[in-house]
């Protein structure tokens, strides 16, 4: 029998309320979260502490002690861009353990490439992705993810030698960076330095609106 953990959920829908729920019952200890009202009222009836919460913002996160759990599952349902902020920001706090219902197979794709390594979902979409490579040779990855959002993978050439406070991306251009992999490296660095200079060569992994990224030419 594995020892008490203590586990936060984000997103109260069906999936998560039912996995956190089935948690509790086993004798773990579930922290809720949701910003549905109703969701938290219906979820107090089967898990000790349940939260009223927009995780989108990590300093709700910070405030709720989720730094401090074992493991986190993050079941947003409705938004593939809502539920990859929240990844992030439990990444952020540092949390290793942490299972993410993915709500396509091209969200599936995503996760995995944030270095998630346990994910709710069927198998991607790879037609969709050749396409796409077919269609812009420069690219070395695009990630069609819904709803107009996407996440991309692009190399740095105008940007060397500027930081992400230069250039002021997410007011400039509408687009998230999540995470840079610099020339030599192997894997991606997420969080990254806000006063790093870019180097010529190295890679990016932006989130943003397809019309956004299309623009961008870091």
């Amino acid at each position: 029998m594995r020892a008490k953990l203590e586990v936060g959920v984000v997103g109260l829908g069906k999936f998560g309320l039912q996995f956190g729920s089935t948690l509790a019952e086993l004798g773990h200890k579930v922290i809720g979260v949701d910003q549905d009202p109703e969701r938290v009222r219906a979820a107090r009836e089967t898990l000790s502490q349940v939260y009223e919460a927009n995780a989108a913002d990590k300093t709700a996160l910070t405030q709720l002690r989720f730094q401090d759990l074992d493991v986190v599952a993050v079941a947003v349902g409705d938004s593939m861009e809502t539920s990859i902020l929240v990844t992030l920001n439990v990444q952020e706090l540092g949390i290793r353990d942490i299972i993410v219902k993915a709500v396509s197979p091209a969200h599936v794709k995503v996760l995995q490439r944030l270095g998630v390594k346990k994910v709710v979902h069927p198998e991607v979409d790879v037609a969709i992705l050749t396409a796409y490579r077919l269609h812009s040779p420069g690219i070395l990855d695009f990630l069609p993810i819904g709803s107009g959002v996407l996440v991309q993978e692009l190399v740095v050439e105008a940007w060397e030698g500027k930081t992400l406070v230069d250039l002021n991306v997410r007011d400039t251009y509408g687009v998230l960076i999540a995470a840079v992999q610099g020339r030599g490296e192997t894997e991606y660095r997420f969080v990254p330095n806000p006063r790093k200079q870019f180097a010529k060569g190295d890679k990016l992994l932006v989130i943003g609106r397809q019309q956004d990224v299309a623009a961008l030419k870091p």
